[in-house]
């Protein structure tokens, strides 16, 4: 997958402008993985400090060379279907972000109302005369709203008026440095200390050093939502529509929809019988998503579930639930059964 998102972004970036920020346990998966890419642009956190120490750390290396270059933020845990519109949606929000200190965000059309993603309230759509954004629609943006419960939810997706934050930013590297300074001043002098010592022999003896000192917390939490706090108008951050085949494989149901590959309307109709074997059965079943290898497995009247096997664990939850599954790990932990997890 992060071959793909890398793949994904050359028609509109050059290689040698990639980064990626990775840890120790994957830096030499990455470089195997990724030969192209300039083994000094493949940077290893010394520590787990979450998205926005990690977003701010690209932007002030970034702002000592070229504070106005415009920086995007990609996850590597993403699919894409509609390659061709994803450029285009791209390369609008780059104009976008460097049309002044402005943050773009890339906002999914909602196809349920889905507990597991936060959610990105749109206020009006803007005039492309004074906000230019290519011909791509863009709005303005009211609020950041965290997972919701399923209530609040299926209030969400009825409105019309939210999208899933997808996780994709685009801000100048002067912009979100700004940003930084305003919202969390702990985190500059270290960011500004591993940033002045990158390309000098002292910058992993100073990255170890100073990285940790920085908050953990994400680059929602640090920046987006405090940001959008000063009002639609003011906070200039603007949201551009996500319509490319967006998904999120980090939860089993996210990688049942995109393995079942059908309209949302069909998703509760659709088993996908994942490497089990191909004699498996179904009776009366639908929306089931079946993770057990080389098993025959027969499903009887049963909906919406999502089952996984592994050599010594069983998970069974449904798709709406899926994404709680941390919680079975925080309880399995407390346990004392680290030998499961």
């Amino acid at each position: 997958m992060i071959q793909q998102t890398v793949e994904r972004l050359l028609p509109v970036a050059r290689v040698e402008d990639i980064w990626v920020l990775t840890n120790d346990a994957l830096r030499a998966t990455v470089l195997e993985q990724l030969p192209e890419v300039d083994s000094v642009h493949i940077l290893s956190e010394p520590e787990a400090r979450n998205t926005a120490p990690a977003c701010a750390l690209a932007a002030f290396l970034l702002e000592r060379v070229q504070p106005e270059a415009v920086l995007g933020i990609f996850p590597s845990d993403h699919v894409v279907g509609d390659a061709r519109r994803f450029h285009e949606v791209i390369a609008a929000g780059v104009q976008l972000a460097a049309s002044g200190e402005r943050i773009v965000v890339l906002g999914v059309p909602p196809t349920r109302p889905e507990t597991g993603y936060g959610y990105i309230e749109r206020g009006h759509e803007v005039d492309a005369t004074t906000v230019p954004s290519g011909g791509v629609p863009a709005w303005s943006v009211k609020r950041f709203v965290e997972k919701p419960d399923r209530n609040r939810a299926e209030i969400f997706f009825a409105s019309g008026a939210y999208a899933w934050n997808s996780g994709i930013f685009l801000w100048s590297a002067k912009t979100l440095t700004n940003a930084i300074r305003q919202y969390c001043p702990d985190m500059v002098a270290p960011l500004e200390k591993i940033a002045a010592a990158y390309g000098t022999p002292e910058f992993a003896q100073v990255f170890a050093a100073e990285y940790g000192k920085c908050t953990d917390i994400s680059v929602d939490f640090a920046v987006l939502e405090p940001r959008s706090k000063k009002g639609e108008e003011a906070s200039e951050i603007y949201c551009l529509p996500a319509d490319f085949g967006w998904n999120d494989l980090g939860s089993w149901s996210a990688l049942h929809e995109f393995k079942a590959d059908c309209s949302p309307q069909l998703l509760w109709q659709k088993n996908v019988m994942d490497s089990a074997d191909p004699g498996s059965i179904t009776m009366d079943a639908g929306g089931n998503y079946v993770y057990a290898p080389g098993k025959v497995v027969s499903l009887i009247g049963v909906h919406n579930l999502v089952v996984v096997e592994t050599d010594d664990a069983l998970l069974v939850t449904t798709r709406d639930r899926a994404q709680e599954v941390g919680k079975i790990v925080a309880a399995l932990r407390k346990a004392g059964r680290e030998d499961v997890i």
